[in-house]
């Protein structure tokens, strides 16, 4: 009786793992499944990876990074002037500037300086890197357009009955 118990205690407790370890699976599944990819508009921009940047409009910019590394970049609000001042700065307590955590510093020259928080920072492609560009009219389409056909005289067709 002796080995008998001896064989039920491990085989009760291979049963039990492996009971828990099935009814795990399906819910960690589950939760990588449920768990949505990062939202657009969450990338982030490491501060001292910053080169350069160019104004859209009063509330957005295009930010170039290391690594060639475009970003579209959306302001809170307008900042006036934007588009005339000669130098912005970037500014986040973490050193990551990301949309909702990091600030943009408008200088007016005078020393005078106004700070407006991110809402949005997504890496674009060159693609859409060109589209935003011709949607802000910074840049012509690529595409010609199609010429009219003129009408040609003497080109009228007769009906024969």
């Amino acid at each position: 009786m002796s080995q008998l118990n001896n064989l039920i205690k491990p085989l009760v407790i291979v049963l039990s793992l492996s009971v828990l370890v099935s009814v795990s699976l399906p819910i960690n599944a589950q939760d990588s499944a449920a768990k949505p990819a990062d939202p657009p508009g969450r990338d982030c921009i490491s501060q001292s990876s910053i080169r350069d940047y160019q104004v859209l409009d009063d509330s957005n910019l295009i930010v170039s990074a290391g690594g060639k590394r475009k970003y579209h970049v959306q302001l809170s609000r307008r900042a006036m002037g934007l588009r005339s001042h000669w130098q912005i700065g970037f500014r986040s307590p973490t050193g990551r500037i990301c949309g909702g955590m990091g600030e943009v510093i408008v200088g007016d020259g005078f020393g005078r300086t106004e700070a407006i928080r991110t809402t949005s920072i997504r890496q674009v492609d060159e693609d859409q890197l060109d589209g935003l560009l011709v949607r802000f009219g910074k840049k012509d389409p690529d595409f010609e357009q199609t010429p009219v056909q003129k009408e040609v005289d003497g080109a009228e067709v007769e009906e024969l009955d």
